[in-house]
């Protein structure tokens, strides 16, 4: 089989290639991004070896995020997790963004 060049492929394969290797591109930037700002113990492994693995195309980002990242519970269970959210739009009387009439 022949290599096929650049000008070789369909205007649509062009952006088919160029929308996956963009989203790759994003993927890795992501996970490496937050591989280096997360502390060592909130990985699951050592660093070297997912920045390593995040190098790997297409799996590698989707493997770190999926198992490289350790949830904060087991980080610190210690540290109180904070309540959580109500629903949009349900806020309450006493919040400050609520507009009472006046009476």
């Amino acid at each position: 089989m022949a290599r096929r060049r650049w000008q070789d492929l369909t205007p649509r394969q062009q952006t088919a290639v160029l929308t996956l290797g963009s989203v790759q591109l994003s993927l890795a930037a992501t996970a490496w991004t937050d591989l280096a700002r997360r502390p060592a113990s909130a990985v699951a492994g050592p660093k070297a070896v997912w920045a390593l693995v995040i190098a790997v195309n297409g799996v590698g980002p989707l493997a770190y995020f999926r198992w490289g990242r350790r949830p904060p519970a087991e980080v610190d269970p210690a540290r109180p997790r904070p309540p959580p959210r109500s629903p949009a739009g349900s806020r309450g009387r006493d919040s400050p963004w609520v507009r009472t009439r006046p009476r």
